[in-house]
């Protein structure tokens, strides 16, 4: 039951990233998952690294989606997304 919410959330996360950074046409649900998943880890290693945590739930989904969309900055910097 976890990986489904795993996965759900992780979807919507990197739906919400896609859209922030005008990628979603070119992204489909797979890599909205895929994108979501590595960035929330991404954002969440970032924060820790720079001292911001804490703020409760909605803080955690804000760094997750600034990490999918720093995730997503850089696969456009690689040419995978245009």
């Amino acid at each position: 039951m976890n990986l489904i919410i795993w996965l759900v959330i992780g979807g919507v996360i990197g739906w919400l990233a896609s859209i922030l950074m005008k990628t979603n046409a070119q992204m489909g649900i797979v890599a909205n998952v895929i994108v979501g998943i590595i960035g929330a880890a991404l954002g969440g290693w970032l924060a820790g690294a720079l001292g911001i945590g804490g703020g409760g739930v909605a803080m955690s989904y804000v760094i997750a989606i600034v990490g999918a969309a720093i995730l997503i900055a850089i696969l456009r910097a690689l040419g995978v997304f245009k």
